[in-house]
Protein backbone atom coordinates (compact mmCIF):
# COMPACT_ATOMS: atom_id res chain seq x y z
CA UNK A 1 0.00 0.00 0.00
CA UNK A 2 0.71 3.78 -0.74
CA UNK A 3 0.55 5.29 3.32
CA UNK A 4 0.27 8.52 4.23
CA UNK A 5 1.96 8.84 7.47
CA UNK A 6 1.42 12.25 10.04
CA UNK A 7 3.90 12.90 12.38
CA UNK A 8 6.51 10.94 10.25
CA UNK A 9 9.63 12.03 11.43
CA UNK A 10 8.31 12.65 14.99
CA UNK A 11 8.64 10.24 18.03
CA UNK A 12 6.48 7.41 17.20
CA UNK A 13 6.50 7.93 13.45
CA UNK A 14 10.45 7.97 12.49
CA UNK A 15 9.62 4.27 13.89
CA UNK A 16 6.49 3.54 11.82
CA UNK A 17 8.29 4.37 8.80
CA UNK A 18 11.14 1.63 8.20
CA UNK A 19 8.13 -0.89 10.01
CA UNK A 20 6.24 -0.43 6.71
CA UNK A 21 8.91 0.04 4.72
CA UNK A 22 10.21 -3.42 5.59
CA UNK A 23 6.62 -4.81 4.81
CA UNK A 24 6.54 -3.27 1.64
CA UNK A 25 4.86 -1.10 1.67
CA UNK A 26 5.06 2.73 0.16
CA UNK A 27 5.09 5.99 2.42
CA UNK A 28 4.72 9.16 2.25
CA UNK A 29 5.72 11.19 5.41
CA UNK A 30 4.40 14.54 6.51
CA UNK A 31 6.92 16.74 7.48
CA UNK A 32 7.30 20.51 8.42
CA UNK A 33 10.88 20.66 7.30
CA UNK A 34 13.74 20.60 4.93
CA UNK A 35 15.59 18.14 7.98
CA UNK A 36 12.89 15.84 8.00
CA UNK A 37 12.30 15.42 4.54
CA UNK A 38 16.14 14.74 3.97
CA UNK A 39 15.60 11.98 6.68
CA UNK A 40 12.37 10.77 4.89
CA UNK A 41 14.38 10.35 1.58
CA UNK A 42 17.64 8.87 2.84
CA UNK A 43 14.66 6.11 4.75
CA UNK A 44 13.60 5.35 1.52
CA UNK A 45 10.31 7.56 2.05
CA UNK A 46 8.77 10.24 0.31
CA UNK A 47 8.59 13.70 1.67
CA UNK A 48 5.48 15.82 1.84
CA UNK A 49 5.48 19.10 3.20
CA UNK A 50 2.30 20.58 5.49
CA UNK A 51 1.66 21.44 8.98
CA UNK A 52 -1.56 20.28 10.97
CA UNK A 53 -2.63 23.90 10.22
CA UNK A 54 -2.16 23.80 6.86
CA UNK A 55 -5.85 21.29 6.27
CA UNK A 56 -5.33 21.49 2.91
CA UNK A 57 -1.91 19.93 1.98
CA UNK A 58 -2.78 17.62 4.69
CA UNK A 59 -5.98 16.78 2.33
CA UNK A 60 -3.59 16.86 -0.75
CA UNK A 61 -1.49 13.90 1.46
CA UNK A 62 -4.51 11.80 1.69
CA UNK A 63 -5.73 12.15 -1.99
CA UNK A 64 -3.41 9.44 -3.48
CA UNK A 65 -2.77 7.11 -0.67
CA UNK A 66 -4.30 3.61 -0.07
CA UNK A 67 -4.29 4.11 4.02
CA UNK A 68 -3.47 6.84 6.36
CA UNK A 69 -2.19 6.90 9.64
CA UNK A 70 -2.13 9.76 11.92
CA UNK A 71 0.39 10.41 14.71
CA UNK A 72 0.96 14.12 14.24
CA UNK A 73 0.06 16.20 17.20
CA UNK A 74 1.41 19.24 19.14
CA UNK A 75 3.01 18.57 21.99
CA UNK A 76 2.45 21.85 23.63
CA UNK A 77 0.54 21.26 26.23
CA UNK A 78 0.06 24.11 28.02
CA UNK A 79 -2.33 24.33 24.98
CA UNK A 80 -3.52 21.25 25.57
CA UNK A 81 -7.00 21.97 25.13
CA UNK A 82 -7.18 24.11 21.93
CA UNK A 83 -4.39 21.53 20.71
CA UNK A 84 -6.97 18.27 20.83
CA UNK A 85 -9.36 21.00 18.87
CA UNK A 86 -6.73 20.77 16.50
CA UNK A 87 -6.58 17.46 15.97
CA UNK A 88 -10.01 17.34 15.99
CA UNK A 89 -10.02 19.15 12.61
CA UNK A 90 -7.39 17.33 11.19
CA UNK A 91 -9.05 14.05 11.35
CA UNK A 92 -12.04 15.71 9.83
CA UNK A 93 -9.66 16.77 6.87
CA UNK A 94 -8.59 13.34 6.02
CA UNK A 95 -11.97 12.12 6.91
CA UNK A 96 -13.59 14.33 3.80
CA UNK A 97 -11.14 12.95 1.17
CA UNK A 98 -11.44 8.96 2.53
CA UNK A 99 -15.31 9.15 2.88
CA UNK A 100 -16.89 6.17 0.68
CA UNK A 101 -13.74 4.58 0.25
CA UNK A 102 -12.66 1.71 2.09
CA UNK A 103 -9.38 2.96 2.65
CA UNK A 104 -8.56 2.72 6.30
CA UNK A 105 -7.97 5.91 8.94
CA UNK A 106 -5.86 5.09 11.33
CA UNK A 107 -6.14 7.83 14.07
CA UNK A 108 -4.10 8.15 17.91
CA UNK A 109 -5.85 8.84 20.77
CA UNK A 110 -4.79 7.79 24.54
CA UNK A 111 -5.76 5.13 26.65
CA UNK A 112 -7.48 6.76 28.95
CA UNK A 113 -10.14 6.83 26.13
CA UNK A 114 -11.26 3.18 27.11
CA UNK A 115 -11.72 4.05 31.09
CA UNK A 116 -15.44 3.62 31.97
CA UNK A 117 -17.08 5.96 34.74
CA UNK A 118 -15.89 3.01 37.56
CA UNK A 119 -12.59 4.52 36.50
CA UNK A 120 -11.38 0.57 36.19
CA UNK A 121 -8.91 -0.88 33.65
CA UNK A 122 -8.85 1.05 30.27
CA UNK A 123 -10.66 -1.86 27.39
CA UNK A 124 -10.56 -1.34 23.54
CA UNK A 125 -14.28 -2.39 23.77
CA UNK A 126 -15.23 0.73 26.02
CA UNK A 127 -15.21 4.24 24.89
CA UNK A 128 -16.01 7.13 27.21
CA UNK A 129 -16.99 10.01 24.60
CA UNK A 130 -17.59 11.89 28.23
CA UNK A 131 -14.10 11.05 29.61
CA UNK A 132 -12.87 14.79 31.09
CA UNK A 133 -9.35 14.45 28.90
CA UNK A 134 -9.25 17.01 26.47
CA UNK A 135 -8.31 14.48 23.57
CA UNK A 136 -11.41 12.56 23.52
CA UNK A 137 -11.88 15.38 20.65
CA UNK A 138 -9.67 12.80 19.25
CA UNK A 139 -12.23 9.80 19.41
CA UNK A 140 -15.20 11.97 19.18
CA UNK A 141 -14.33 13.22 15.35
CA UNK A 142 -13.50 9.70 14.37
CA UNK A 143 -16.73 8.10 15.65
CA UNK A 144 -18.34 10.92 13.45
CA UNK A 145 -15.82 9.86 10.71
CA UNK A 146 -17.06 6.40 10.92
CA UNK A 147 -20.50 7.09 11.08
CA UNK A 148 -20.34 9.14 7.58
CA UNK A 149 -18.39 6.08 5.89
CA UNK A 150 -14.96 6.30 6.63
CA UNK A 151 -13.16 3.43 7.91
CA UNK A 152 -11.72 4.76 10.92
CA UNK A 153 -9.62 2.57 13.52
CA UNK A 154 -8.06 4.29 16.49
CA UNK A 155 -4.69 3.10 17.98
CA UNK A 156 -4.67 4.22 21.79
CA UNK A 157 -0.94 5.24 23.73
CA UNK A 158 -0.16 4.76 26.91
CA UNK A 159 3.59 6.07 28.13
CA UNK A 160 5.64 5.16 24.92
CA UNK A 161 8.90 5.06 25.35
CA UNK A 162 12.93 4.17 24.73
CA UNK A 163 15.93 5.58 26.84
CA UNK A 164 15.73 9.08 24.96
CA UNK A 165 11.71 9.88 25.46
CA UNK A 166 9.38 8.43 27.32
CA UNK A 167 5.46 10.56 26.80
CA UNK A 168 4.68 12.39 29.78
CA UNK A 169 7.71 10.64 31.96
CA UNK A 170 10.05 13.29 29.72
CA UNK A 171 9.07 16.15 31.11
CA UNK A 172 8.15 15.01 34.31
CA UNK A 173 11.93 14.07 34.01
CA UNK A 174 12.67 18.21 33.54
CA UNK A 175 10.01 19.41 36.20
CA UNK A 176 12.62 17.54 38.73
CA UNK A 177 15.48 18.23 36.91
CA UNK A 178 14.19 22.11 37.37
CA UNK A 179 12.35 21.49 40.82
CA UNK A 180 15.97 20.32 42.68
CA UNK A 181 13.65 16.81 43.64
CA UNK A 182 11.57 14.40 42.44
CA UNK A 183 8.19 14.61 43.57
CA UNK A 184 5.55 11.77 43.15
CA UNK A 185 1.48 12.39 44.97
CA UNK A 186 0.66 10.92 48.53
CA UNK A 187 2.05 6.80 48.56
CA UNK A 188 2.49 7.10 44.79
CA UNK A 189 0.95 3.63 44.00
CA UNK A 190 -1.14 5.00 41.30
CA UNK A 191 -0.31 3.66 38.11
CA UNK A 192 0.78 4.68 34.13
CA UNK A 193 0.47 1.83 31.77
CA UNK A 194 3.63 1.75 29.04
CA UNK A 195 5.13 0.23 25.93
CA UNK A 196 8.32 0.31 24.14
CA UNK A 197 8.27 2.21 21.00
CA UNK A 198 9.38 -0.04 18.54
CA UNK A 199 6.27 -2.04 19.38
CA UNK A 200 3.80 0.41 19.44
CA UNK A 201 5.44 1.08 15.85
CA UNK A 202 4.78 -2.76 14.77
CA UNK A 203 1.20 -2.79 16.73
CA UNK A 204 0.71 0.86 14.00
CA UNK A 205 1.55 -1.45 10.83
CA UNK A 206 -0.35 -4.39 11.99
CA UNK A 207 -3.87 -2.31 12.40
CA UNK A 208 -3.74 -0.40 9.10
CA UNK A 209 -3.03 -3.58 7.31
CA UNK A 210 -6.20 -5.23 9.26
CA UNK A 211 -8.32 -1.81 8.21
CA UNK A 212 -11.11 -3.07 9.94
CA UNK A 213 -13.28 -0.60 10.37
CA UNK A 214 -14.29 1.20 13.95
CA UNK A 215 -11.49 -1.25 15.62
CA UNK A 216 -9.79 0.12 18.60
CA UNK A 217 -6.79 -1.04 19.86
CA UNK A 218 -4.28 -0.43 23.03
CA UNK A 219 -0.60 -0.27 22.86
CA UNK A 220 -0.12 -1.65 25.80
CA UNK A 221 3.00 -4.22 27.46
CA UNK A 222 2.88 -2.92 30.68
CA UNK A 223 -0.70 -2.78 32.34
CA UNK A 224 0.38 -0.56 34.99
CA UNK A 225 4.46 0.73 36.48
CA UNK A 226 3.87 2.04 39.77
CA UNK A 227 4.63 6.07 39.61
CA UNK A 228 6.61 5.39 42.97
CA UNK A 229 8.73 3.43 41.16
CA UNK A 230 9.17 5.31 38.36
CA UNK A 231 9.96 8.33 40.50
CA UNK A 232 12.68 6.27 42.48
CA UNK A 233 14.32 5.43 39.07
CA UNK A 234 14.69 8.57 38.16
CA UNK A 235 15.42 10.34 41.50
CA UNK A 236 18.62 7.77 41.33
CA UNK A 237 19.52 8.37 37.81
CA UNK A 238 19.39 12.29 38.13
CA UNK A 239 20.89 11.68 42.11
CA UNK A 240 17.96 13.76 43.70
CA UNK A 241 16.06 13.60 46.65
CA UNK A 242 12.54 11.33 46.57
CA UNK A 243 9.23 13.14 48.29
CA UNK A 244 5.81 12.90 48.42
CA UNK A 245 3.50 15.55 47.83
CA UNK A 246 0.29 16.41 49.27
CA UNK A 247 -2.12 17.47 45.82
CA UNK A 248 -1.69 20.88 46.93
CA UNK A 249 1.86 20.52 46.84
CA UNK A 250 1.80 19.14 43.24
CA UNK A 251 -0.06 21.74 41.79
CA UNK A 252 2.74 23.97 42.26
CA UNK A 253 5.93 21.68 41.66
CA UNK A 254 4.18 19.97 38.48
CA UNK A 255 2.64 22.78 36.54
CA UNK A 256 0.43 21.70 33.83
CA UNK A 257 1.30 18.29 34.43
CA UNK A 258 -0.14 18.07 37.63
CA UNK A 259 -3.05 17.21 36.15
CA UNK A 260 -2.23 13.67 35.53
CA UNK A 261 0.39 12.97 38.21
CA UNK A 262 -2.23 11.86 40.95
CA UNK A 263 -4.04 9.43 38.06
CA UNK A 264 -4.39 5.44 37.97
CA UNK A 265 -4.41 5.05 34.18
CA UNK A 266 -4.22 0.98 34.22
CA UNK A 267 -4.74 -0.16 30.38
CA UNK A 268 -5.32 -4.12 28.86
CA UNK A 269 -4.24 -5.20 25.23
CA UNK A 270 -6.37 -8.09 25.72
CA UNK A 271 -8.13 -7.68 22.90
CA UNK A 272 -5.08 -6.18 20.84
CA UNK A 273 -2.91 -9.20 21.18
CA UNK A 274 -6.00 -11.62 19.97
CA UNK A 275 -6.81 -9.91 17.14
CA UNK A 276 -3.17 -8.08 15.63
CA UNK A 277 -1.78 -11.63 17.25
CA UNK A 278 0.93 -8.68 18.46
CA UNK A 279 3.08 -10.15 21.27
CA UNK A 280 5.43 -7.04 22.44
CA UNK A 281 8.84 -7.50 22.86
CA UNK A 282 10.75 -4.57 24.03
CA UNK A 283 12.30 -3.99 27.46
CA UNK A 284 10.23 -2.45 30.22
CA UNK A 285 9.79 0.84 31.32
CA UNK A 286 12.04 1.38 34.23
CA UNK A 287 14.66 -0.82 32.51
CA UNK A 288 14.95 1.81 29.26
CA UNK A 289 14.85 4.58 32.79
CA UNK A 290 17.85 3.13 34.41
CA UNK A 291 19.47 2.97 31.30
CA UNK A 292 18.89 6.31 30.10
CA UNK A 293 21.60 9.46 29.78
CA UNK A 294 20.24 11.93 32.66
CA UNK A 295 23.58 14.25 31.71
CA UNK A 296 21.64 14.60 28.44
CA UNK A 297 18.87 17.31 28.12
CA UNK A 298 15.52 15.44 27.77
CA UNK A 299 14.00 16.41 24.13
Amino acid sequence: MRIFLTGATGFIGSRIVPELLAAGHQVLGMTRSDAGAAWLNAAGAEAHRATLEDVDSIRAGAANADAVIHTAFDHDFSNFVANCEKDRRVIAALGSVLKGSNRPLLITSGTGLGQGPDHGIAREDIVNFQHPNPRVASEQEGQAQLEAGVNVGVVRLPQVHDTKKQGLISPFIEISRAQGLVGYVGEGRNRWPAAHVDDVAHLYRLAVERAEPGARYNAVDEEGVVVRDIATVIAEGLNLPLKSLTPEEAQAHFGWLAMFTSLDLTASSKLTRERLNWTPKGVSMLEDLRNMDYAAAVA
